[in-house]
């Protein structure tokens, strides 16, 4: 649990931050320096491959591709090579600003991202992803991840390797915190940026917790999170992407909502 908070447009109001600990340290910080007060509760476990032969393979073969997308921050974090050995001429794309920007601290700069939604679709929609026919592509993401950027991407003509350079585990916890922070009072609103992570908290949550949760509105960048948590029973506040459109849509919450008494 984060204690951190000052004045500010978020001032008195405690949100919930779901995302993995290495991730969510800054969503917190900047959630804090608006006044908010964050609650750390990670409802993934980002853990590396059970066997990086795979991730080694395709960083010994860097100089053959044409085209690298990074999957999310987690792939850059365990998929991302010493900098020193990216090639100039590799194009690199991201889903959204916060994967460029965790390329651009390892080193690789130039990263394009959609113009449209932060997501596959929004790369898919980007012209130089549109003509790959006979272009090598390499995409880095986590296991299990979601076919259809590499599935789009043969059919456009490419040769598209996908390797997976990390994976999600749900955290070891019997939601004891979590129900202690809804008990109190100290949770006035929750974020979540996967479905995943979603389906995980919810997993963890007991009824008490789900009947709080329910009372509080839930932000969520991405039309599949906002579906399921509306499947959920949950009332939902749908943003736009990346920790600048929660940010946005929390802010305008809060100037319409004034914060509860404790």
């Amino acid at each position: 649990m984060s204690p951190l908070s000052s004045a500010g447009p978020l001032s008195g109001l405690g949100i919930l931050v779901t995302r993995p600990a290495r991730q969510a340290a800054g969503f917190a910080q900047k959630i804090a320096a608006l006044g908010g007060s964050p609650v750390i509760f990670p409802a993934i476990v980002i853990l590396p491959p059970d066997d990086r032969a795979a991730v080694d393979r395709a960083h010994a073969a860097l100089g053959a591709y044409d085209i690298a997308i990074f999957i999310s921050p987690n792939a850059v974090e365990y998929g991302a090579p010493d900098p020193r050995s990216w090639p100039p001429r590799l194009a690199t794309f991201a889903p959204g600003p916060g994967t460029a920007e965790a390329l651009a601290a390892t080193g690789i700069g130039g990263v394009r991202i959609p113009a449209t939604t932060f997501d596959s679709e929004g790369l898919l929609e980007l012209r130089e992803l549109s003509e790959v026919r006979g272009k090598r592509v390499l995409i880095l993401r986590g296991e299990g991840g979601r076919e259809q950027l590499a599935d789009t991407l043969r059919a456009r003509g490419a040769q598209v390797d996908a390797v997976a350079c990390y994976r999600r585990a749900q955290p070891r916890s019997d939601g004891q915190g979590l129900a202690e922070a809804f008990g109190i009072g100290s949770i006035d609103a929750v974020t979540i940026t996967s479905s995943e992570a979603l389906d995980n908290l919810w997993s963890i949550a007991n009824e008490p917790i789900r009947a709080a949760w329910r009372a509080r509105p839930t932000f969520a960048p991405h039309p599949r999170i906002v579906a399921r948590a509306r499947d959920l029973g949950l009332s939902v506040i749908a943003t736009a992407g990346g920790d600048a459109g929660l940010i946005a849509g929390l802010l305008e919450w809060a100037a319409a909502h004034s914060p509860p008494k404790r």
